[in-house]
């Protein structure tokens, strides 16, 4: 496993133009070496209260621990969700080749 600390971070937002949008702006700023969407994806959670159904876009963010402060902040400035869904699941192990671009383009 690379020194670099990878983490998959999970975001949801509510079109697939916003989810492009906080993607593009993640990779073009070396926030996130990958970003995948994941279009229509049936969500179900409480909001205030009340149950709620929402068909939403799907990132999967590919990027180091280091950065997460950094990739929080970009969502935010872009999503339209009062409260997004920023999560970070460490990677425990992958390929090393993969791991050392992961690392490279994002800037380590």
């Amino acid at each position: 496993m690379t020194e670099c600390s990878p983490i998959v971070t999970i975001i949801t937002a509510g079109s697939y133009e916003e989810a492009h949008k906080i993607a593009e702006a993640l990779v073009r700023q070396g926030k996130a070496a990958c970003v995948n969407i994941v279009p229509k994806a049936s969500s179900l959670f409480r909001w205030r209260g009340r149950v709620e159904e929402a068909e939403e876009s799907l990132l999967l963010v590919k990027t180091r621990a280091e950065l997460f402060p950094e990739v929080v902040r970009v969502v935010k400035e872009i999503h339209s969700y009062e409260v997004p869904e920023i999560i970070a699941l460490p990677v425990v192990d992958g390929d090393a080749d993969y791991l050392a671009w992961l690392a490279k383009e994002t800037g380590k």
